[in-house]
């Protein structure tokens, strides 16, 4: 996901309002160094993701096959994909509970 600069720093914002106004959290930094590190942890989120997309529309377009971005076989194995890089970086994905009757 590719956000502006001036969301991430929007965001960052909003992430250390919501930090503050929690009793259990106690700052020992001043408020801008919280928030800035906040924009950095974001920042560096963001480009790992945009890593793993890289990875994943690679993986797709080295199929024997040529698949079509926006087909649905296309966004089947993105995700299928993506879901496995996630596993790999060791964020478990877990998938909608479906009910059986």
């Amino acid at each position: 996901m590719r956000l502006s600069r001036e969301k991430t720093v929007r965001l960052s914002h909003v992430i250390t309002d919501v930090l503050v106004a929690v009793e259990d959290v106690e700052f020992i930094e001043d408020r801008a160094t919280i928030r800035q590190n906040v924009v950095d942890i974001l920042l560096s989120l963001l480009k790992e993701e945009e890593q793993m997309d890289a990875q994943v529309r690679q993986k797709i377009g080295s199929q024997k096959k040529e698949i079509l971005e926006g087909s649905e076989e296309w966004d089947v194995l993105y995700r299928k994909y993506y879901a496995e890089e996630m596993r790999r970086m060791g964020i478990a994905h877990q998938p909608a509970a479906s009910s059986s009757f």
